[in-house]
């Protein structure tokens, strides 16, 4: 990092320990829900809603905060981000029951959402664009480094000491965080003339939870109702956001062919990927009898091999076209999951591990170079926006993975607690996933492709 200057450095630094702790956080929970749900009295599918109800605030607070962190400055509510980061970290950890542990991870995906925003507006807003796409590969590698360390040490502290430690954690992490963001005088503020567009944010975290919520319960003509009201909803923002002048998410980007095909091809991505750990989890855990240290342990491999691979491809997609990266890591991705479509109790272990390994190599190649065609295919008065793009094509399509294995979960089993009883019911809603999950990697490979010789690069 020599060629960086020193605010470069701490704005990188800055990103890679927040980046390391959210995504730790929203994984390791996954290696505990067989103990929350266990001590808390809890079906299958209400085990599930501890993760996809932090992803759905995060999803929807996304783009809001888009808009007022970069009005009211990156620096300031970074920090504001960090104080409610740890604040519902503690009550995470000290919930009494199940009602205070969901509010404990609303707030959490509140004060995720802030920090997840910021993280990559400051590296757009800093670093010089001929070194943005290593600096992103840095805070990509940060995330995989989370989401490598999740499985193993929320295992351990699981096992060992219980899994409410999973959430003190990452509390010293973050004030190193502020710490350093105290050493930085330099504020980064982004149209704070412009006033906020309340209506179109009211508009937009309606309508995304209803359609995460609704797609959930899908099964049920509640949800369908639901999911067709969200819609509604949505397409009244985006004509609502077309009119205004400073709309909170700027609709008329998406006629950027780089930039919406990217973002789609993100969503995609982890709609197809985020419920993989999850479906091994359950294999090793239930069908395979194996404790929570020991599944940590195994997990590690795709998440590894991730924090590996994204430094190097995000550095190459300075030399060369990002998007060619970015799908053929998808292509390999696809490989591995189509080789988890038959997952079962006779499952070998080395056939998993293979596809675990190759899901790894995958999104590591696909990842940092899809995050530079999107932060690189904008204006720079836009990179808010751009960045707060990121954030929540991730959250969603994270919600939308799990939704997923939740509807598959209500429809094949029912709202059950997972025991020996239904375990045959757990192979076919495993199976049913990963075939779902597998059909929307190929799909992202071709997006990944779409306006490859557009020129609509504006801020490289």
């Amino acid at each position: 990092m020599s060629e960086y200057s020193k605010l470069d450095k701490y704005v990188i630094i800055i990103a890679f320990i927040s980046s390391f702790s959210f995504a730790f956080i929203s994984n390791a929970v996954s290696i505990a829900l067989p103990a929350i749900a266990l001590e808390f009295h809890m079906s299958n599918i209400m085990q599930n809603w501890i993760v996809t109800i932090f992803l759905l605030v995060l999803a929807a607070a996304s783009v809001p905060f888009g808009k007022i962190c970069g009005k009211y400055g990156l620096r300031r509510t970074y920090l504001w981000g960090i104080f409610i980061y740890i604040f519902s970290a503690l009550m995470s950890g000290l919930s009494p029951n199940k009602t205070i542990l969901f509010i404990a991870r609303i707030i959490q995906g509140i004060g995720t959402a802030i920090l997840s925003v910021n993280v990559m507006a400051l590296i757009t807003a800093q670093v010089s664009p001929k070194k943005r796409g290593q600096a992103i590969g840095i805070n990509v590698t940060g995330v995989y480094i989370g989401l490598t360390l999740a499985p193993t040490i929320s295992g351990i502290i699981s096992h060992n000491i219980g899994w409410r430690w999973i959430f003190y954690i990452t509390i010293p992490l973050m004030l190193i965080v502020l710490y350093l963001l105290l050493r930085i005088d330099k504020e980064w503020f982004i149209d704070a003339d412009k006033s906020l567009d309340v209506k179109g944010s009211a508009l937009y975290m309606f309508g995304i939870i209803l359609l995460l919520y609704g797609f959930t319960i899908l099964y049920d003509i509640t949800g369908i109702l639901i999911t067709i009201a969200a819609l509604i909803i949505l397409v009244l923002f985006t004509r609502y956001e077309l009119r205004i002048n400073n709309p909170v998410y700027d609709i008329k980007l998406f006629k950027n062919s780089k930039f919406i095909s990217a973002n789609i091809a993100s969503l995609i991505s982890y709609f197809a990927t985020f419920v993989v750990t999850y479906i091994l989890n359950y294999h090793f855990q239930y069908l395979e009898g194996l404790n929570a240290q020991t599944t940590g342990i195994i997990l590690i491999f795709t998440p590894l091999l991730m924090a590996i691979f994204s430094p190097f491809s995000g550095k190459l997609s300075d030399k060369i076209d990002p998007q060619i990266l970015a799908a053929i890591g998808m292509a390999i991705v696809s490989v591995a999951l189509f080789g988890l479509c038959f997952l079962n109790e006779n499952t070998p272990m080395y056939l998993i591990i293979i596809s675990m390994i190759l899901q790894g190599i995958g999104f590591g190649l696909f990842s940092s170079p899809n995050n530079n065609v999107i932060m690189g295919s904008v204006d720079k008065k836009d990179i808010g926006t751009a960045s707060a793009s990121t954030a929540t094509v991730r959250s969603i399509g994270q919600s939308f993975s799990l939704g997923l294995l939740t509807l598959v979960f209500a429809i094949v089993m029912g709202n059950v607690p997972i025991e020996p009883s239904n375990y045959n019911l757990l192979v076919t809603s495993s199976q049913i996933t990963m075939i779902i999950s597998t059909i929307l990697c190929v799909l992202a490979v071709i997006l990944s492709l779409i306006g490859l010789k557009s020129d609509d690069v504006l801020n490289r």
